[in-house]
């Protein structure tokens, strides 16, 4: 089976939530639900939420989490190294920027991602690499020949290192050492920006 991807560009940063779903798009994961996810919320009205998974835990990637949580009774994933972000504005950065919609608490999320690990969603499985650099806790879902890496790869740029827990050597690791051992035909579907192609970025990346 292969999963329908939609995109769907939230909240003031223009954050990519990601959309999967069946092929008859009665059931869904969604990746990263930023903020002021309404575009997100009419999409999925009527389908059923298996799980809601986070590349990482910065305030502009989990903005929707616990109305959507709450709304389709579905867990959370995240990786250990951010379970704490959730319910902590100064970690998830919400409180560092309070002019663009304030703290951010949420629970706890259900279950841990861990790189090497395969995630079974929908019926199909994901890779799970951990790629910190952005933040300590980023993570890249693989499915297939589409890669899901948050704030980690960019259309030609990476992710900022200069918040808390980010580091430019993991970050440059976590792209040379796993996302450029994928294919060249690897389609990337980042945190922010248009989709690109691991080739493109290894010919083409100014910041790699």
């Amino acid at each position: 089976m292969t999963l329908n991807v939609e995109s769907f560009e939230l909240g003031p940063l223009q954050t990519n939530a990601y959309l999967l779903s069946n092929a008859d798009r009665t059931k869904g994961i969604v990746i990263d639900p930023g903020m002021n996810p309404k575009s997100l919320f009419k999409r999925i009205e009527t389908m059923e939420i298996e799980a809601i998974v986070l590349t990482h835990t910065h305030f502009d990637h989990i903005g929707g989490v616990d109305e959507l949580r709450k709304w389709k009774k579905c867990p959370v994933y995240v990786h250990d190294a951010e379970a704490d972000w959730l319910s902590d504005p100064k970690k998830n950065g919400s409180a560092r920027w309070p002019e663009l919609g304030g703290p951010i608490v949420t629970d706890p999320a259900e279950y841990a991602l861990d790189g090497g690990m395969t995630l079974e969603l929908l019926g199909e499985k994901f890779r799970v690499f951990h790629t910190p650099g952005h933040s300590p806790g980023s993570v890249s879902l693989l499915l297939g020949n589409r890669l899901f890496c948050g704030d980690v790869l960019f259309r030609l740029s990476v992710g900022r290192t200069d918040l808390p827990g980010g580091s430019e050597r993991q970050l440059l690791e976590s792209i040379h050492g796993t996302l450029f051992d994928l294919p060249d035909e690897t389609k990337v579907y980042p945190g922010h920006g248009k989709s690109t192609m691991i080739g493109f970025e290894k010919q083409n990346n100014p910041y790699v």
